[in-house]
This record gives structure tokens, C-alpha cells and sequence, in this order.
């Protein structure tokens, strides 16, 4: 019977350890998961969000819908602009969030 004192004690301080290496595996895991998703989503929707601020009149752009047109007004108020498209030159009002991409390249930005 004094034999089993010394197994259960290592039994004892093996389930300690198991429990430190799982949170240490749980603590990897959460690591890898901000540094591989999280953080460049973040990235994106802040050159997503510069992007919109950056739109200018007179800008060649394509809307997440694919609407290509040039921007004639921008309403600060109201989140959005006017984009003029089309041989007819039809004016469509827009949202900001819509924007999808800025065909015209400035000076600035080369």
C-alpha cells in the first residue's frame, strides 16, 4: 500500500501540468487567431475608411454595385455624392460606404 503513495503524488502533479500546457495551447491558439484575422481585417477597414475620405470631385470611380461614373458633388452632411454615368450622363446620389474603388490616380498618390 505505501507503494501507491509516491503514484498518486506524480498523478497529482502531472494533471497540474496538463492544465498550464492546455492553457498555454488555448493562449497560441487566441494569438494566432488575432495575427492572422483579426488584425488585417482591421488594417483593411482602415485603408477602406481613408479611402472614402479621400474621394475628391471630378474623381473616376466603381461603386461595390460596379456603377462606374465621375463624381460631380460630394454632401459632406448627408454621407454621400452625386455620381454622374452613362452617354447620357445620368446623375445617381450614392453612399460613401459604397464607394469601391477610385479609378483616377493623383498626383499625390504615385
Amino acid at each position: 500500500m505505501n507503494h501507491l503513495l509516491p503514484l498518486a503524488a506524480t498523478a497529482a502533479a502531472s494533471s497540474g501540468n496538463s492544465i498550464w500546457s492546455i492553457i498555454v495551447i488555448y493562449a497560441l491558439l487566441f494569438g494566432a487567431l488575432y495575427f492572422f484575422m483579426i488584425r488585417p481585417q482591421q488594417k483593411k477597414k482602415k485603408a477602406e475608411e481613408a479611402l472614402r475620405k479621400n474621394v475628391q470631385v471630378g474623381d473616376e470611380i466603381t461603386t461595390i454595385g460596379g456603377i462606374v461614373g465621375r463624381i460631380v458633388a460630394i454632401k459632406e452632411e448627408s454621407e454621400s455624392f452625386v455620381l454622374e454615368t452613362g452617354i447620357d450622363r445620368t446623375k445617381i446620389i450614392v453612399k460613401r460606404w459604397a464607394l469601391g474603388k477610385i479609378n483616377t490616380v493623383h498626383e499625390d498618390d504615385k
